[in-house]
């Protein structure tokens, strides 16, 4: 249960940071590179997590939370990636 609500947070990281991503690079930014910065923030914050709960008495670092959190980033990532994809297939079958 506690790694299910882990993934979902890093998935909802993963996806606000996209969107921050798309707006901040601009017209330079597709959205695989978006999703590409999105995760390896989202993977980054993991790990500064990680280290800061080294020094939490009562809390224990691991590098397999660090792992789910990319997971639970990744799938989401890969979902907006997937939503994309069927919306300009839509697209395309609307012009013809």
């Amino acid at each position: 249960m506690r790694k299910g609500a882990h993934m979902t947070e890093y998935a909802l990281l993963a996806l606000l940071l996209w969107r921050a991503c798309k707006r901040t690079l601009n017209d330079r930014a597709t959205p695989d590179r978006a999703a590409l910065w999105a995760w390896i923030i989202a993977v980054a914050y993991a790990c500064t997590d990680e280290f800061h709960q080294k020094f939490v008495p009562t809390r224990e670092a691991s590098i397999w939370d660090v792992c789910i959190d990319a997971v639970g980033a990744a799938i989401a990532l890969g979902l907006v990636k997937f939503i994309l994809l069927l919306r300009d297939r839509h697209r395309l079958r609307q012009k013809e």
